[in-house]
């Protein structure tokens, strides 16, 4: 008993971890580009971004240092006995940037 409760518990760590991957993964913008591109880009596809700026100088100045997942609202609605359906109403990611 011991040994299949081990079991699946280690199996659905495992299955979760590459999830954790293609959140952040999705929400990284490819290859080098300003903090006003980026902001762009990630605002364009439906995040919400805080920029964490390091330094005085213009933004237009400024490097991008790093891109984190932050928090995402959803709601669950089963109306009328259908099956759930999860409908994500707001996600957040950081921009840190170097300037």
């Amino acid at each position: 008993m011991k040994k299949h409760l081990l079991m699946m518990l280690t199996t659905g760590a495992l299955a979760v971890i590459p999830l954790s991957y293609i959140t952040e993964a999705t929400a990284a913008p490819a290859g080098p580009s300003s903090v006003e591109d980026t902001v762009a880009e990630l605002t364009g596809a439906g995040f919400h971004v805080i920029v964490n700026r390091t330094g005085a100088a213009p933004l237009a100045q400024c490097t991008v240092t790093a891109v984190r997942p932050g928090q995402t609202y959803s709601t669950n609605d089963s109306r009328g006995g259908d099956p759930i359906v999860t409908t994500v109403t707001s996600k957040t990611v950081y921009v840190d940037a170097s300037c």
